[in-house]
């Protein structure tokens, strides 16, 4: 039988959905890149908005009328937050949350001797621990990423992220040593820590995220260390201090920022304030030379007025930001946001995200006028039919090589390139020498 898989959502989901792949193809199915071979879809669904979860019932909704008589399975985000709206889906078989995926292959063996529907949600405790789950490598991909962390208990307003994650759990340091001496025999270069918030992790393990970080950086072979999204109340001048250590790890930072006005962060129940964002970035900036600051910004949060989002806009052009993700605040039922008075009207939310996008696109071309002339190590990922070369800087910068470099494919190799123009969302380098 063969298994397509579809991922809506973050990295996070992409990596649980490149282990499931594994497991359904231990157990004896075939993985299909192909949608028209398969014979089950499995979709992993995201919660984090409205728009989100009408892109998932639409697919649904597609898949069952394209193929009728194939087995569909709905898991992840959604179910687990919105069990009874998710039992109503009849296009889905099979539904389950985000605790017992591992069980999947089993549950649609069972489906296809039965055909008996299944919904199967389970709700965590506060003691869960974090369910074990490794890949060995990535398709396609120069860059293997790993999750060492899930759950979150910071209750954001906006979020609903709390109820279809559970609370917070770390994957054990011994569990992480072995996934990346795997990832690195199997070719890896470089590995990305992932997590729904990855900066508390080790917070249930009496740990810290620089403890990971190390233990990554200490594997042979592995010669990059990334990080992806971290919010900043657990970044404390110990943990730079720590990570600036460490020659491996990439002076890139996604740092979540949501708002630079002081009263919408509190609205949001966030806990920092700007001139905390901002000592922090110093920090960072002091500690690791030519890192990037990126970031993501909400416009639009209930009860943000002109004057906070003038605040928020000043704030975000003050820090110089590489690049930031500008999004309107989307009203997600199930959390405290979504309650609140004075909701701002949807022309003024998307008026509010074009001027912060349009402010963001200034500092990012600031940026990377501010890399031209430097040499940095780029790891190629892939190369067009033209020849033309991409890769990344340590602070994942985009740069290309124009003219081709050799016959043979620089994938998954560093050179020292230096940066010779800045195009609109990336730069343009010439390569030195080998690394």
């Amino acid at each position: 039988m063969n298994v397509y898989f579809f991922t809506f959502g973050c990295k996070v989901n992409l990596y649980e959905t490149e282990n499931m792949k594994q497991r359904f193809s231990e157990a004896g199915f075939d993985i299909s890149a192909e949608e028209s071979a398969a014979d089950i879809f499995v979709i992993n669904s995201c919660t984090v908005t409205e728009t989100g979860d009408k892109k998932m019932k639409k697919e649904l909704r597609r898949l069952k009328r394209t193929y009728p008589d194939s087995i569909i399975v709905l898991t992840g985000c959604f179910p687990q937050a919105f069990g009874a709206e998710a039992e109503k889906l009849g296009e889905a078989d099979i539904i389950t949350g985000t605790k017992n995926r591992g069980k999947l292959p089993e549950m649609v063996s069972d489906y296809m001797k039965s055909r008996k529907r299944t919904v199967e949600i389970c709700e965590y405790s506060r003691n869960e621990t974090f369910e074990s789950c490794s890949n060995k490598g990535y398709e396609n991909n120069t860059r293997g990423f790993m999750k060492i962390q899930d759950g979150c208990g910071m209750f954001c307003t906006y979020c609903i992220i709390p109820y279809s994650r559970g609370n917070f759990r770390s994957k054990p340091l011994a569990d992480i040593i072995s996934e990346a001496e795997t990832l690195s025999a199997a070719g890896y270069k470089e590995i990305v820590l992932t997590g729904i918030n990855l900066s508390f992790y080790g917070i249930d393990l009496g740990k810290q995220l620089a403890d990971a970080v190390e233990a990554v950086c200490s594997i042979d072979g592995i010669e990059r260390v990334r990080l992806s999204s971290i919010e900043p109340e657990m970044i404390t001048d110990d943990t730079v201090k720590r990570l600036s250590a460490l020659e491996k790890l990439c002076p890139h930072f996604h740092l979540s920022l949501q708002s630079g006005c002081d009263k919408t962060l509190k609205a949001m129940h966030r806990r920092y304030l700007s001139a905390d964002y901002a000592k922090l970035v110093g920090t960072l900036r002091e500690n690791f030379p030519d890192c990037s600051i990126t970031t993501d910004i909400m416009v639009g949060f209930p009860g943000e007025t002109d004057e906070d989002f003038r605040k928020s806009l000043k704030f975000a052009e003050s820090i110089g930001f590489a690049k930031a993700h500008i999004f309107p605040y989307s009203r997600r039922s199930g959390t405290t946001a979504a309650e609140m008075p004075n909701q701002v009207p949807q022309e003024i939310k998307h008026r509010r995200a074009a001027e912060m996008e349009c402010a963001m696109s200034r500092s990012r071309k600031n940026f990377l006028k501010s890399q031209v002339g430097k040499v940095f190590p780029v790891l190629f990922e892939r190369e067009k039919a033209d020849g033309v070369h991409n890769g990344y800087t340590p602070n994942y910068t985009k740069v290309k090589i124009l003219t081709k470099y050799s016959e043979k494919s620089l994938r998954n190799k560093l050179f020292y390139v230096k940066i010779v123009e800045a195009g609109k969302d990336h730069c343009i380098g010439e390569i030195v020498s080998n690394h």
